[in-house]
C-alpha cells in the first residue's frame, strides 16, 4: 500500500488502484454520515478532487493519487457510510481507478514513511 500526505490510501493491482482514506483522515473526521462517490467511467487527472466525505463535523474532498479512469465505485457506501471509518482498508475503500502512469506513485508513501508523517503532524 502507499499513502498520500492528502491521507488516501492506494493499493496497486496490476494496473488498476484501489483508493480510499486513511484510518488517521476516517478518526480525524468523526463518523462518517455521507459519501459522494465519484462518477463511474469518468477520467480524472491525478489531484483532481474525485470523491467528498462527509461527517457530522465537515465534508472533506478526496483527491484522486494518479490519473486515470475509475473503473469501479464501492456502491456499499451509499448505504453504510460508517464502513470507512470501521474498515478504512478492506471494506471502506472508495474507487477502483484504471491508470497507466506509475510514475505519478513517486511521491507517495510507504506504511513506514507515512507514520513518519503523521507523527510529525
Amino acid at each position: 500500500m502507499k499513502y498520500t500526505k492528502d491521507h488516501e490510501w492506494i493499493k496497486i493491482e496490476g494496473d488498476v488502484a484501489t483508493v480510499g482514506i486513511t484510518e488517521y483522515a476516517a478518526e480525524a473526521l468523526g463518523e462518517l454520515v455521507y459519501v459522494e462517490l465519484p462518477e463511474l467511467n469518468k477520467a480524472y487527472n491525478k489531484g483532481d478532487a474525485f470523491a467528498v466525505v462527509e461527517s457530522s463535523k465537515s465534508a472533506s474532498d478526496v483527491y484522486i493519487p494518479l490519473t486515470g479512469e475509475v473503473v469501479e465505485t464501492n456502491s456499499e457506501l451509499d448505504s453504510a457510510p460508517e464502513l470507512v471509518n470501521n474498515s478504512s482498508y478492506e471494506n471502506g475503500w472508495i474507487a477502483k481507478i484504471k491508470f497507466s502512469d506509475d510514475s505519478e506513485l513517486s511521491d507517495t508513501m510507504d506504511e513506514a514513511s507515512y507514520k513518519k508523517f503523521l507523527s510529525e503532524l
